[in-house]
């Protein structure tokens, strides 16, 4: 599905955020959103997640409205039925096992129940064999890959990573990019990552630099 923003602007108080920001990301396209600390990044990524609400502008997915700044949107369900998020901490429950958390995911963002999807991804992600170990005996490289297992076993059209590589050195980032660049287009979705980690843009074919809230042209 396409991903389009439109004039999203955004404001804290006097202080412009993010000022008219649009683009487009095709089907199955990745793209790169580079931009130092403070720049808006996390705002326009909680606005394109339909987490947060803008001043101005709107966000779709497909034909399906993401978020608006009137409110005419079903943000929670396009989540749900069409994206995986990929946060900068991994966000399992410490109780469960790797393989219990990912089928707690397919179940709260869709209520599907695919175990073998989630052997699948495990697979092909280098960490089947890891599968019944907890959140915190997974060592930094196995959970970054399970929080990109995570956003897989839900189906998404849209993948989406914040700062992924900020604490790796560079060539573990640079494997941990491939590996999003891999897997997302062997599901066949498009994929966003937003970084401050300027060692990534070789590896994109298409890198946006947002700076004080702006697209650079």
């Amino acid at each position: 599905m396409e991903l389009k923003v439109e004039e999203v602007g955004l404001s804290y108080g006097a202080r412009p955020v993010l000022q008219n920001v649009s683009f487009t990301l095709e089907q199955q396209e990745s793209a790169l959103l580079l931009g130092p600390s403070g720049s808006g990044k996390s705002s326009l990524l909680n606005i394109i997640c339909g987490l947060q609400t803008p001043d101005r502008g709107t966000v779709t997915l497909g034909t399906e409205r993401v978020v608006s700044a009137d409110g005419s949107a079903n943000s929670d369900a396009v989540r749900r039925r069409s994206m995986g998020i990929i946060f900068q901490t991994l966000r399992l429950v410490s109780a469960l096992s790797l393989k219990a958390n990912l089928l707690l995911a397919q179940k709260i963002q869709n209520g599907a129940h695919d175990p073998n999807l989630v052997q699948e991804t495990l697979d092909r992600l280098g960490i089947a064999d890891r599968a019944n170990a907890r959140p915190f005996e997974l060592s930094q490289g196995e959970a970054q890959r399970a929080a990109i297992a995570r956003a897989l076993v839900v189906k998404p059209t849209l993948l989406i990573a914040d700062e992924p590589t900020s604490a790796l050195d560079a060539a573990n980032a640079e494997r941990a990019a491939q590996l999003l660049l891999d897997v997302a287009r062997n599901a066949g979705a498009s994929l966003l990552v937003a970084t401050h980690d300027q060692r990534l843009n070789a590896l994109f074919a298409r890198t946006m630099t947002l700076d004080n809230g702006r697209l650079a042209a």
